[in-house]
């Protein structure tokens, strides 16, 4: 069934002029499939550069809307309208509106896990694998109002010693990974490097060996030296993680790191999203525009 799946949508793909973009949480079958696997930017910036009329976004909204807005020239399809995330959903753009009044001097620096509406109102935008970079290169008597993640915010002051008004907002999945984890995996695979991502709670970032983000982490696993390593973030990245070293040993910190939303999309509904040409994500020329500026804005500061 499944080679039938993907046979038809091959064949949709060649039609359409499509490219298949999978975020490293989408289930393995997915990554598999997509023309491209990464992490959302990286992805969205890919896509810019391909020659594809469609994009088919395999992740989240705010991933198809960073891609709509870096490629408006092409049709932005996501295949599971109801794949969310609650991060970006824990501020409001009327909510930022507030937070800048109350600190009007303040550089406002949102997470790309954000809505599109939040990245309008933004000074930058920022991933987690480019943050640390980001935050050093702005100004230094300027505060920072960081939304919508506290703890990649908080990632950020600890490394940068950088005064910063932290948005109470959180990954739901990275929360749910404890230090009795921790323990509990470091026991089970004694000698293993763990390998966390900055999203974590803060007793979590503290026992681990390295802080990465997905792209990170993908790296730092194909260059090092050590054989096995546990790993603190969602579980779909374990399945690209195997796939490229196939002679190491990768271990979820715990079987509970899973997101709902980025496990919504299946082979069905890419196939569905090509045939029928849904979800189409547009984001508003008003917003697009000054969502577009805090991106470029991290882009031009930081290291081509």
């Amino acid at each position: 069934m499944s080679e039938q799946l993907i046979e038809k949508i091959q064949t949709l793909k060649k039609e359409r002029n499509a490219v298949i973009l999978a975020h490293n949480y989408q289930p393995g079958e997915i990554q598999d499939l997509a023309d491209y696997a990464g992490d959302s930017l990286g992805l969205s910036v890919q896509a810019a550069q391909t020659d594809a009329d469609v994009i088919v976004f395999c992740g989240v909204l705010f991933m198809a809307e960073t891609a709509a807005i870096l490629s408006p020239d092409k049709t932005v399809l996501l295949p599971e309208k109801t794949a969310g995330c609650p991060m970006a959903d824990m501020i409001t753009a009327e909510q930022l509106a507030e937070a800048k009044a109350n600190h009007p001097d303040a550089l406002v620096v949102c997470y790309v896990n954000s809505t599109a509406e939040v990245k309008a109102l933004s000074d930058y935008c920022c991933t987690s694998g480019n943050a640390l970079e980001l935050v050093k290169s702005l100004p230094q008597d300027k505060e920072i109002l960081f939304v919508p993640d506290k703890n990649l915010g908080g990632f950020i002051q600890e490394r940068t010693g950088r005064s910063m008004i932290l948005w109470p907002g959180y990954c739901n999945t990275h929360v749910r990974i404890q230090v009795e984890d921790v323990k509990q995996a470091r026991a089970d695979h004694s000698g293993a490097v763990l390998l966390a991502h900055p999203e974590c709670n803060p007793d979590v970032r503290e026992v681990a060996d390295e802080l990465l983000s997905t792209g990170q982490m993908l790296q730092f696993a194909r260059t090092s030296p050590h054989r096995e390593f546990i790993i603190a973030t969602e579980n779909g990245i374990l399945h690209t993680l195997k796939k490229q070293n196939p002679d190491k040993h990768f271990y979820p910190v715990t079987e509970r790191a899973i997101c709902p939303n980025m496990k919504k999309i299946s082979l069905e509904k890419v196939l569905w999203a090509l045939e029928d040409m849904q979800y189409h994500i547009t984001v508003p020329q008003e917003v697009a525009g000054g969502a577009k500026r805090s991106l470029d804005r991290m882009l031009a500061v930081l290291p081509k």
